[in-house]
């Protein structure tokens, strides 16, 4: 990654509009924000800019309205709940583009903050339409990307319109960015990499690109059944993609060839049934999985060696539970190793880097997200990156 443009390369901002691109795509409930982190992710982008004077214009998309004005897909829905957040007052303005909201934005104040109306509200923001970008960019000086989890998506208001406008890096957008150099692009060996979930099927990119890059590699969820399969284990009517087994073997031999060391599971939790606390709970060695059971997580003896492989490691990134953690007691290994990586990470030892929303849940649930260095709460884009593709928002910016 080369250097990048920041807030900190911006001269004086008094009196000049500035287009910033963030993340208000927040899930709702009964036409109230339900959660409020990827607002509370925007404040020191924001809230910096409207200090040193600028007038903010807010740019963002929320849901799949595909060129359609929606009233429950509007952004001014979201407007009161960012205005808690912040502690300011938020206009909103009913579009993204000149001529349409060229008057609206020209009534606005250096230091004012507005939302302006959902970029997907036209056809051409999924489409990449340099025409739209050129008709937002109107309306702004400068242009700033502060949302990292759409920068996997090449459109309007993420790519076209980073080569119309000066373009910088927000502050949540710079944190994320060091991050995962810090991660996977010049990190502290060795590295390790922890990848869970339900199925091979969607990561295959993600561990292939990983061996590459990591000393070990520890397979959780779902996705450690596959590779266990792969390998002659009988894993009774556990979650498996049999038709995998090949795909998982190549997987293993790259690793080889790689020196990675690959961590799969040698005792697991099994139960007859996936509910919580079931009667049939038990834990055994991956060889003595019955028939009718299911391997529902990673079992403690396993735990305990993947917290030591992990005291000799300088750098982890993690994606994926190693169990059903949604269900109890099946958490219990996704809890145990995630507070042994935070507890090291506190440390000193241990550079920790977490995304994906299951990932994030899972940590919250431990209680130790704010315990690792850094928590992405991007998904697409995340993956991708952990894929190793070049995320066009990024690129754009002239970051990749």
């Amino acid at each position: 990654m080369s250097s990048f443009r920041t807030l900190d390369d911006l001269g004086d901002v008094s009196g000049k509009k500035a287009l910033v691109r963030i993340d208000l795509n927040v899930p709702m409930a009964n036409g109230e924000v339900a959660d409020d982190t990827r607002l509370r992710a925007t404040l020191p982008t924001v809230t910096e800019l409207a200090d040193r004077g600028a007038t903010v214009l807010l740019l963002a998309h929320f849901g799949r309205p595909k060129g359609e004005r929606r009233d429950d897909m509007s952004l001014r829905r979201i407007v009161p709940a960012y205005e808690r957040v912040l502690g300011r007052p938020v206009h909103f303005i009913p579009d993204c583009t000149a001529p349409e909201a060229e008057a609206a934005v020209a009534a606005l104040q250096s230091g004012d903050i507005a939302i302006l109306e959902n970029t997907r509200f036209h056809e051409g923001e999924e489409k990449n339409d340099p025409d739209l970008a050129r008709a937002m960019a109107t309306l702004g000086d400068f242009y700033v990307d502060d949302a990292f989890s759409a920068a996997h998506r090449a459109h309007a208001s993420t790519e076209a319109i980073a080569h119309i406008l000066p373009a910088y890096a927000g502050r949540a957008m710079e944190a994320e960015l060091k991050a995962l150099e810090q991660a996977l692009g010049k990190p502290q060996r060795p590295v390790a990499a922890v990848v869970g979930g339900a199925k091979v099927s969607t990561k295959l990119e993600v561990l292939r690109h990983l061996v590459a890059k990591v000393d070990h590699l520890i397979i959780g969820g779902g996705m450690a059944n596959t590779f266990l399969a792969a390998r002659g284990v009988a894993v009774g009517k556990s979650l498996c993609e049999h038709e995998l087994a090949h795909t998982a073997l190549e997987i293993l031999d790259a690793a080889e060839r790689a020196n990675c060391t690959v961590h799969l599971p040698y005792d697991v939790v099994v139960a007859k049934q996936f509910a919580p606390n079931p009667p049939s709970l038990r834990i055994c060695n991956v060889h003595e999985v019955a028939a009718d059971e299911m391997i529902l997580d990673v079992g403690p003896a396993a735990v305990e060696a993947l917290a030591d492989v992990l005291k000799t490691c300088r750098t982890l990134v993690w994606n994926g539970p190693l169990g059903a953690f949604e269900t109890p007691p099946f958490d219990a290994a996704t809890v145990a190793l995630a507070k042994i990586a935070a507890a090291l990470t506190q440390d000193g030892s241990l550079v920790s880097v977490a995304g994906g929303g299951d990932t994030v849940a899972a940590l919250n649930h431990a209680g130790v997200a704010g315990d690792f260095t850094f928590v992405s709460t991007a998904g697409g884009a995340f993956l991708e990156w952990m894929e190793g593709k070049e995320l066009p928002g990024v690129k754009a910016l002239g970051l990749a």
